[in-house]
């Protein structure tokens, strides 16, 4: 009898300390989706795991993409942490209730409230920005006077008629960009507006940021729209063909001597259903530390947002000379005008 009183005993106590194991090991991983797919990213991952001991398991897909798993796999779903490159997926994925709000002193003091979702009625917060990318016009510097598309609004103009290159309207970055315009001109002006730059192509849109600067340097375009970070990796490169296209294109941010020019952002969420919200939290708030932020800036051409973080990324310290001013509408307000903006762009014929 008293030997089975002590199997007991054991089987119990080592079948105690395997789940207190096992918890610990849960404990130490998080499931990252992630839209981010820049190579420079993996060296942010290695140092928050060595930080922290905290193993990460990462799936990449595309914004689309990451929302539509979410969705599919309910409750089941493995996901910790969502990390999307535009403010629109991200209310997109606020509004369809796939986030978890969280509170973080740290995040609430490092980033800008412009660049985080509204709080919930208890204070809580369902995404973050943790860097931005200004949406800039670049332009002949052969034929065009930079003065004449110092301003979005400029784009629509009838003096650059057969001058504009940009990708579809329908894009995740595009839509941001117009749901700024049409919060700052109203909905009848940023229409007309619409029409205007659809009357302005040089040829239907087509291709990536990229190949509007590319049409820029070749002649096929005047003018065109384009993230910060696609112009700053041409600067950056060693490349012959390259160093030509950077010579050729000048770039303007626009709207300087107004509201100031549109940024996008890339940030991150904590998701619904997350089994390991606490180290989820973790991950966010390393990626406001000045390390992760550093990462960002030089890594991937993108600009830091946490407060006290200097850029000092060459590139994007040419193009503004150090600074510029940057519109500071809510970035949610900009998520919430896609659908009407999405309306004006099949209404005027913007493909």
């Amino acid at each position: 009898m008293k030997q089975t009183r002590v199997a007991i005993a054991t089987a119990l106590f080592l079948g105690c300390a395997a789940a207190t194991v096992g918890a610990q090991a849960q404990e130490q991983v998080v499931n990252l989706y992630s839209a981010r797919h820049y190579s420079t990213d993996e060296a942010l991952y290695t140092n928050f795991t060595r930080a922290t001991g905290i193993k990460i398991n990462r799936v990449d897909a595309d914004d689309a993409g990451i929302l539509a798993r979410l969705k599919a796999e309910g409750t089941a779903s493995p996901a910790d942490v969502i990390l999307l490159v535009d403010a629109a997926r991200l209310y997109k994925g606020e509004v369809e209730g796939l986030f978890q709000p969280i509170k973080s002193k740290l995040l609430e003091d490092a980033i800008p409230a412009q660049l985080r979702a509204k709080p919930s009625t208890d204070g809580s917060t369902p995404w973050f920005g943790f860097s931005t990318r200004a949406r800039v016009v670049v332009y002949d510097k052969l034929k065009v006077n930079k003065a004449d598309v110092d301003t979005y609004e400029e784009l629509g103009d009838p003096k650059n008629k057969g001058k504009l290159c940009i990708r579809s309207g329908s894009h995740p970055y595009n839509l941001s960009l117009f749901g700024a315009v049409t919060e700052h001109l109203g909905e009848a002006k940023a229409e007309a507006w619409l029409k205007g730059m659809v009357a302005n192509m040089a040829r239907d849109p087509k291709g990536g940021d990229s190949d509007q600067i590319k049409g820029v340097a070749s002649g096929e375009c005047g003018i065109a729209v384009t993230n910060t970070y696609y112009l700053a990796r041409i600067m950056r490169s060693s490349a012959p063909e390259d160093k030509v296209i950077a010579e050729r294109v000048g770039v303007v941010f626009p709207n300087q001597e107004s509201w100031g020019t549109h940024v996008n952002i890339a940030g991150g969420a904590v998701a619904k259903n997350a089994k390991n919200q606490a180290n989820a939290v973790k991950f966010l708030e390393y990626l406001a530390s000045p390390e992760a932020q550093n990462y960002f800036a030089n890594g991937n051409n993108e600009w830091p947002v946490a407060a006290g973080v200097v850029v000092t990324n060459p590139a994007l310290k040419a193009m503004t000379g150090g600074s510029f001013r940057s519109e500071t509408i809510p970035i949610s307000v900009v998520g919430m005008n896609q659908v009407k903006v999405q309306q004006m762009l099949d209404r005027v014929g913007f493909k």
